[in-house]
């Protein structure tokens, strides 16, 4: 399905779960991967819809207690305002689709709150996202 597609079929029952990544996770469980990941996850929850994170360990960072501790990077607002194509001539250019725009935001990363996620899926099994699931995972 497309990227937003899912709050859509979430609403009309037509999914059964939802499995993402991890990037990092923190000490309690709060989850940061793409943008995008936690309006899933806010879907998920306005639906009942189970939201599974695949979490190798090695994404856990014990030194990040919080979600919001997670430097989130922001890249260049010119991915938004610009696109490569071809002109008539089969030339490669990049046309400005929004000259005159003000600063554009561009995160990369959202951090989905522990509380949204159902649990996390480890290669030592599954655990609460919380810091008791996790620090147990992590003395697996």
């Amino acid at each position: 399905i497309v990227d937003n597609a899912g709050g859509h079929l979430m609403q009309h029952g037509q999914v059964d779960m939802v499995i993402t990544g991890t990037d990092r996770t923190t000490a309690r469980g709060d989850v940061c991967n793409k943008i995008g990941t936690y309006l899933k996850a806010l879907a998920a929850g306005a639906h009942g819809v189970p939201f599974y994170v695949a979490c190798p360990t090695s994404t856990i960072d014990m030194r990040l207690d919080r979600g919001q501790d997670v430097p989130i990077e922001s890249r260049d607002g010119r991915e938004l305002s610009h696109v490569r194509g071809l002109d008539d001539r089969g030339r490669e250019i990049t046309v400005n689709i929004m000259p005159g725009a003000p600063a554009l935001a561009n995160p990369a990363f959202d951090v989905t709150p522990a509380a949204l996620v159902t649990s996390l899926v480890t290669e030592r099994g599954r655990c609460e996202a919380s810091a008791t699931g996790i620090a147990e995972v992590m003395r697996g």
